[in-house]
């Protein structure tokens, strides 16, 4: 059965990264056929950045996102660019800390916590992205827990591995006490900090390799 992921946020929030661990969790472990890909603008952080997983039990015959089932919001602009975009009935992960206009959707959308999460507990507001996908895999029956912390454990230093963990751990948290929304919230959207204020030495998943056969990274 064909399923299609839409990752869409800001540079700088580890937003491709994500979707490379999901899809090599969803591939390697997992065992369904995936297709990632990416888009981002040039600015290191700040500018629009997306991504798209493509997994089916059988080879992937298109490899773009049509309409996803799933979609993960992580700014304001990423959510007016793209939400109308998912499936009727679809999945919306985002976060409030960063999304407060959502319209009308016929979708059901969580609004989890996970930015103040881990800057409040886990002290490493880089490791949000981890977060997100801790809450993706908790609300999303396609990839175990263990699956995707295995990916992590492989792509994240040992020195820093804990606290990536540990973040994953928030999200599935968050993931099981989501409510759906009960009505749609208007207003202004936040003007927060920059959620990353570190580098990958201070504790995230470093970015993905550039693969020179798939231009993905």
């Amino acid at each position: 059965m064909r399923k299609e992921f839409l990752f869409a946020g800001s540079g700088g929030q580890g937003v491709i990264t994500a979707s490379i661990i999901f899809a090599e969790a969803a591939a390697l472990k997992a065992g369904y056929h995936v297709v990632q890909s990416q888009s981002y603008g040039p600015e290191a952080r700040g500018g629009s950045s997306s991504a798209s997983v493509v997994l089916n039990t059988i080879e992937v015959g298109y490899p773009k996102v049509i309409q996803p089932q799933v979609m993960i919001c992580l700014t304001q602009e990423a959510f007016d660019k793209f939400s109308s975009g998912i499936r009727p009935g679809g999945l919306l992960l985002s976060d409030p800390f960063y999304v407060r206009r959502l319209g009308r959707l016929d979708a059901r959308v969580r609004l989890l916590p996970m930015y103040e999460a881990v800057r409040d507990r886990v002290g490493l507001p880089i490791t949000f992205n981890v977060c997100v996908l801790g809450a993706l895999v908790g609300l999303v029956d396609v990839v175990r827990p263990e699956h995707v912390k295995a990916v992590i454990s492989d792509r994240v230093p040992a020195r820093f591995l804990d606290p990536n963990l540990q973040a994953f751990e928030i999200g599935l948290e968050l993931a099981a006490g989501a409510k759906p929304i009960p009505r749609l919230r208007s207003g202004p959207p936040p003007s927060p900090p920059d959620p990353v204020g570190a580098s990958c030495d201070q504790g995230c998943v470093p970015p993905a390799r550039l693969d020179e056969s798939t231009g993905s990274r």
